[in-house]
C-alpha cells in the first residue's frame, strides 16, 4: 500500500504519527499547500518513531514530503501518479472533497475521507426538507467508481466513521432490531490562556464545525426519509461514561444520519452534539452577522479594497486547533446510543463508545485529543484494506464492511499486534 496523505493539518498531522508505529504499508507521502508543514510532520515522525529490529522503523523511508494544491484534481492525480499511489487520504476541510475525489478516480487510486462533500439547504423550506445532502455528489458518482473497480470509503473518521463502525457491530451482534441509531458526542474539555483564564477555542475546525452546526440538521425516520430540523432543535440531556457525566446536546447535520441508513436497518436515525450554551450563542452571533458566510465581501483595506470571505476571517482570528493541546485539560467521547430489541428480543438500550483523554494524546503523540482521535480510525481503515479483511468497490460508508475486526484489531494490545484503544459498551436498560 501506498498512501497519498492530503493535509498536514492537525488530523494529517496526527494520521502521520499513528501510521508510523504500524508497518502496513510501503509509503506515505505527507502532502500539504504549505510545503513546510509537510516537512515539519515527517521531520517529527523520522526524530520520535523507534528504529531497529522488531519495529516499524524509517531506516527505508517510508514517509516523504510534498506540495499539493488540493483545489486542483489534475494535480492531485499528477501526485498520485508521481508516486505510484495506491490509496488517497484526504485530511483537509470537506470543501476540498470534490477536487481530491475526481484527482484520486483520475490517477487510478482509491480513496478515504473523514468528511463528506458539503450539502445545499432546500431554497425554499431548508428546515423541513432536504435540499443537496452531505455526500450526494460522491454517491452520485458510484458508477464511475463500480466500472474502474476502485473504491472510495467515504465517512470514516471518528464522527462519521467509528460510529457508523459501531452501527454495524449493533445490527450485527447485539440487536434484532433497531428503533434508533443515535449518535452521540460529547466532552469536558477545558483550553486555558497563559495565564490560566478559560477561553474559547473550538478543538476542531472553525470552519467545518460553523458548517456544521448552522446548516440545518438531518433526521432520518424509515416512514418519512430524510428530513430537516432548525439548528440546535430537540436539546436533551445525554450522561456520557468515564465521568464525563450529564452534557446537553442538540442535533446538527452530520454524515452519520446520511451513511447508516444505506447500509443498517433502523427505525429512526439522529446525531447530536454536546455544544454547550456559551458555544450555541457564539455560533448564533455569528449567522446574525454573516460571519458564517463562504463567499467573498469586499473590504476596505489600505493598500485598497480585497475580497475575502467572512468564514475565513473567523477562522483566522482563532487558535489553530492543532496547536491547543498543551493548554487543553479534559477528554473527548465519541459514541453511539442505540435503542431496541436484543438477540434474545427483550428491549435493550446501549451505548458504544471510545474516549480519549488529552494528557495521554499530548504525552504519547503531541497531538490533542479531539484531532488525534479522529486520525486514529483512517489509520485502521487503511489497515484493514491493506491486508484484505476490507474490500469492495464503489462509493461506500464504513457500514458496508464487517465490523468485528475493526473494533478487535484497535482494542488489541499493541504487543500483541493492535492499537491498544478499548471501546466500551454500556447496557443502560437495568
Amino acid at each position: 500500500m501506498r498512501i497519498l496523505l492530503v493535509g498536514a493539518g492537525g488530523v494529517g498531522d496526527a494520521i502521520a504519527k499513528i501510521a508510523a508505529r504500524r508497518d502496513f504499508f510501503e509509503l506515505m507521502v505527507v502532502s500539504d499547500y504549505d510545503l513546510a508543514r509537510a516537512t515539519r510532520t515527517v521531520e517529527w515522525v523520522e526524530a520520535n518513531t523507534p528504529s531497529g529490529p522488531g519495529t516499524t522503523g524509517l531506516e527505508n523511508g517510508r514517509f516523504v514530503a510534498a506540495r499539493i494544491d488540493a483545489s486542483d484534481p489534475d494535480n492531485v492525480a499528477e501526485v498520485v501518479r508521481e508516486h505510484t499511489i495506491t490509496h488517497v487520504m484526504n485530511a483537509v476541510e470537506p470543501k476540498f472533497v470534490p477536487t481530491i475525489f475526481a484527482g484520486a478516480l483520475a490517477g487510478g487510486a482509491d480513496y478515504l475521507d473523514m468528511a463528506m462533500s458539503l450539502s445545499e439547504p432546500h431554497p425554499t423550506n431548508p428546515h423541513e426538507e432536504t435540499g443537496v445532502k452531505l455526500g450526494d455528489d460522491q454517491f452520485a458518482q458510484a458508477p464511475d467508481w463500480e466500472t474502474a473497480g476502485r473504491l472510495a470509503l467515504v465517512g470514516m473518521g471518528v464522527e462519521p466513521g467509528l460510529s457508523d463502525v459501531f452501527a454495524r457491530y449493533a445490527a450485527d451482534h447485539l440487536f434484532s432490531e433497531i428503533d434508533e441509531l443515535g449518535t452521540r458526542d460529547g466532552a469536558n474539555l477545558v483550553v486555558r490562556d497563559e495565564a490560566g483564564n478559560e477561553i474559547f477555542a473550538p478543538s476542531f475546525s472553525i470552519w467545518t464545525t460553523i458548517e456544521e452546526c448552522l446548516n440545518p440538521p438531518v433526521i432520518w425516520e424509515k416512514d418519512r426519509g430524510w428530513y430537516t430540523t432548525a439548528p440546535f432543535s430537540e436539546p436533551e440531556v445525554f450522561v456520557f461514561p468515564e465521568g464525563l457525566g450529564p452534557v446537553e446536546c442538540v442535533n446538527v447535520e452530520h454524515e452519520e444520519v446520511l451513511l447508516m441508513p444505506r447500509w443498517v436497518a433502523a427505525n429512526r436515525v439522529t446525531f447530536k452534539y454536546g455544544l454547550g450554551d456559551e458555544f450555541i450563542g457564539i455560533l448564533k452571533t455569528l449567522n446574525q452577522l454573516g460571519l458564517d458566510k463562504t463567499e467573498p465581501v469586499r473590504v476596505r483595506s489600505e493598500g485598497g479594497p480585497v475580497w475575502v470571505a467572512p468564514r475565513d476571517v473567523v477562522a483566522a482570528g482563532l487558535p489553530d486547533p492543532a496547536t491547543l493541546g498543551p493548554r487543553m485539560t479534559g477528554k473527548t467521547c465519541a459514541g453511539l446510543w442505540v435503542t431496541g430489541k436484543g438477540l434474545d428480543g427483550k428491549p435493550r438500550e446501549v451505548y458504544l463508545y471510545h474516549v480519549a483523554d488529552n494528557e495521554w494524546t499530548m504525552t504519547e503523540y503531541e497531538s490533542q485529543c479531539v484531532v488525534w482521535q479522529t486520525a486514529l480510525n483512517p489509520v485502521i481503515a487503511l489497515e484493514m484494506l491493506a491486508t484484505g479483511a476490507w474490500s469492495g468497490k464503489g462509493v461506500l460508508g464504513p457500514e458496508a464492511f464487517d465490523a468485528k475486526p475493526f473494533l478487535d484489531l484497535m482494542a488489541r494490545p499493541v504487543n500483541a499486534g493492535g492499537y491498544g484503544q478499548s471501546w466500551g459498551l454500556e447496557d443502560r436498560l437495568a
